[in-house]
């Protein structure tokens, strides 16, 4: 496409997988100063579009509003320059992000994005829809793709990956959430998850009036956690820390099994712990994801059950107040938000990713009052002659030898009462003949 003589070549693809965007970043990064797009389609490729400026890419697409997508894995224009502030990022950009499945629903890149603002950081954090965490992390092994925050289902993937390279606390919890490629390439890894729920556990038990300890208010409580994963683990090992006898809940009553017996705790089946009442004032922690968005009216365990409880932690944070926590409060326990935890967690590994502290009140602020989205809409009046490209495509032209089709990218102005077409500039854009309806014309401003 570049030896045709195009102005513009666009390239687009639609990624089965995250690692096939590495392809059209190198594409992107191959274009010498000529004029590329490079996109990869599907949910899987949206870090193509976030990603695009910084591997040098000519522009990027983003959806007028939610709901509004015109292709698969569109984030909003507002998105794009809000949160990942698209304008600003160049080669220099260093890369972070939450890798998961599924990863989407994350307050990650909102939170992260604003402290990089806040501190002029030249860093972007984004989100990477991932299925396979190894293979994953060796495909985008380049030193500027810097931090990873790691959640559901690949903590424990990611403490094999790292290897001995592991901090104490997460080799004794069994899960890393956080991974950090240093200046060698070699990867280390922390959990933050710990001391993020713990100690918002703590503080809802001192400002509620239920400390007993001034060594720790969970000491001697009995604390149940519900879910034996990665959070689960950190959960149970920072409650045992702290010298609670610990109680472990799952659906798989062995993986219960083997995490009680990892802190010296008792393991139960998650369909007895309804029935499972052995005194009153209990915490209980949930720390799967039942309950999150969209199955918000779901909850690990019943409401009648909660009466033996004192207060009730749920690491699931969206929706802010779950089903589980609606429960607790009717019942009137002590509710703790998992978005305390989350903010917690995150301030520990923006210092990971940066080296520098957290700015901690902006970050707070970015999800207690993120950006009004506006809905999109074509002005109401004829704008002035602007010299900037309108996504056009034109498939009315000719096809060559090989039966592959050289169409052209428009460049149009709005002008007066109509479009003032400029200029024809060509277009390397090289299609199927089965692919190109004969005839049609489609513009999109």
């Amino acid at each position: 496409m570049w030896a045709t003589g195009g102005d513009i070549v666009k390239y687009v693809t639609t990624a089965k997988d995250i690692t096939d965007v590495a392809r059209v970043f190198h594409f992107l990064s191959e274009a010498k100063g000529r004029p590329t797009i490079g996109l990869a389609m599907g949910p899987t490729g949206m870090i193509s579009r976030l990603l695009s400026p910084k591997f040098g890419g000519y522009l990027t697409f983003g959806a007028l509003s939610k709901g509004q997508e015109s292709a698969p894995g569109q984030p909003t224009v507002q998105d794009l320059i809000e949160v990942y502030r698209v304008k600003s990022m160049d080669r220099e950009t260093v890369v972070c992000g939450v890798v998961g499945k599924p990863v989407y629903h994350s307050k990650g890149p909102i939170l992260h994005n604003r402290g990089f603002a806040e501190l002029n950081l030249n860093y972007v954090y984004v989100p990477f829809l991932v299925d396979d965490f190894a293979h994953f992390m060796s495909v985008y092994s380049e030193s500027d793709f810097r931090g990873f925050s790691v959640t559901i289902p690949y903590k424990e993937d990611a403490l094999r990956l790292c290897g001995d390279k592991v901090e104490f606390v997460a080799k004794g919890i069994g899960a890393v959430n956080t991974v950090i490629r240093e200046k060698d390439g070699e990867l280390k890894g922390y959990n933050t998850d710990c001391e993020g729920a713990l100690s918002a556990i703590e503080d809802g038990l001192r400002h509620s009036g239920l400390a007993t300890n001034s060594e720790s208010p969970l000491k001697d409580k009995l604390f149940v956690v519900i879910g034996a994963g990665g959070a689960g683990k950190a959960l149970a090992y920072g409650a045992k820390e702290r010298h609670a006898r610990v109680a472990v809940a799952n659906r798989n009553y062995e993986r219960a099994k083997t995490l009680a017996e990892s802190v010296g705790a008792e393991a139960i089946e998650l369909e007895k712990l309804a029935d499972f009442r052995p005194e009153t004032g209990m915490i209980l922690a949930n720390s799967t994801s039942i309950g999150m968005e969209p199955e918000v009216t779901k909850s690990p365990i019943s409401k009648d059950a909660l009466s033996a409880y004192s207060l009730v932690f749920d690491a699931v944070y969206t929706p802010k107040e779950t089903q589980l926590l609606k429960d607790a409060i009717e019942i009137g326990a002590v509710d703790v938000s998992g978005e305390e935890m989350f903010y917690r967690q995150a301030f520990a590994q923006f210092k990971y990713f940066t080296g520098v502290p957290a700015p901690e009140r902006a970050m707070r602020d970015a999800l207690s009052s993120p950006p009004v989205a506006h809905k999109g809409t074509l002005p109401t009046r004829t704008p002035p002659p602007r010299t900037f490209p309108v996504s056009a495509q034109c498939s009315i032209g000719m096809f060559n030898g090989r039966g592959l089709r050289v169409s052209q990218f428009v460049c149009a102005y709005p002008f007066k009462n109509g479009w003032s077409f400029s200029h024809s500039a060509h277009f390397g854009m090289l299609m199927e003949r089965s692919q190109v309806p004969s005839g049609s014309f489609a513009l999109r401003y």
